[in-house]
C-alpha cells in the first residue's frame, strides 16, 4: 500500500497562498480547510447579530465584524461567524485583534468541530471574555463565559436575553433570529 505524504503548511504559506484565492479558506495549523456556503437562515442570523451589535455599539471603542474578517489562533486562522474587539482599527490589517467576544452560528456540516476545536480554540485566546454559539434550526444559544475559576456554560431560548458585560451590551435571544420561522425547543 502507498501513501502520499503531504507537504505541511506553514502558517506564512497559507496567509500568501490565501491571498491568491478567490473562495475563502480557514487554516487548521496545517492545511488549508474550505469554508463552505451558508444557508440563508445561517445568513440571515448571522446579518442579525452585526445589525444588533452595530446598534448598540455605535460611538463606542469595541467595534463588531463578520466573518470576512479572520482571526489568528497560534499557527491557525479561523473565520468565525462575528466578533468584537476593542482594539483601534489598523487600515491594511486583515487579523483581528485580541477580540472579546466570538459568535459561532452552527452548522449542520460544522457544528461538531464549532463545539469542539474551534471553542477550545477560541477560549485559549486571552482576550475572549465569551463565546456564543448559535443554533440554525431553534432559537437557541450556547454561552461559554470565562470566568475567575475558569469557564461556565449558559443556553438561553428564545425568551432569553444575551447579557454581554464586558461591551456593555444585552441582546434579546429573539432578536438574533428576527424575521426567522423556527420552531421552538419542546422541553
Amino acid at each position: 500500500m502507498s501513501q502520499v505524504l503531504r507537504k505541511v503548511m506553514t502558517p506564512e504559506e497559507f496567509l500568501a497562498w490565501e491571498a491568491t484565492q478567490e473562495l475563502k479558506w480557514e487554516f487548521d495549523g496545517f492545511e488549508p480547510v474550505a469554508m463552505v456556503g451558508a444557508t440563508l437562515v445561517h445568513a440571515a442570523i448571522q446579518a442579525n447579530i452585526i445589525t444588533a451589535l452595530n446598534n448598540r455599539l455605535r460611538g463606542k471603542p469595541c467595534r463588531p465584524y463578520g466573518s470576512d474578517v479572520k482571526l489568528q489562533i497560534g499557527p491557525k486562522y479561523r473565520y468565525p461567524d462575528a466578533l468584537v474587539s476593542c482594539v483601534p482599527i489598523i487600515p491594511g490589517v486583515t487579523v483581528a485583534a485580541d477580540p472579546v467576544v466570538i459568535f459561532e452560528v452552527l452548522s449542520e456540516s460544522t457544528a461538531k468541530t464549532d463545539r469542539t476545536t474551534k471553542l477550545m480554540e477560541y477560549c485559549s485566546l486571552l482576550s475572549v471574555q465569551r463565546c456564543v454559539l448559535l443554533e440554525q434550526d431553534q432559537a437557541f444559544a450556547t454561552v461559554v463565559t470565562r470566568t475567575e475559576t475558569g469557564w461556565s456554560l449558559v443556553m438561553l431560548d428564545a425568551n432569553g436575553t444575551l447579557a454581554i458585560p464586558e461591551i456593555g451590551v444585552e441582546i434579546p435571544i429573539s432578536e438574533l433570529y428576527d424575521g426567522l420561522d423556527l420552531t421552538p425547543l419542546d422541553l
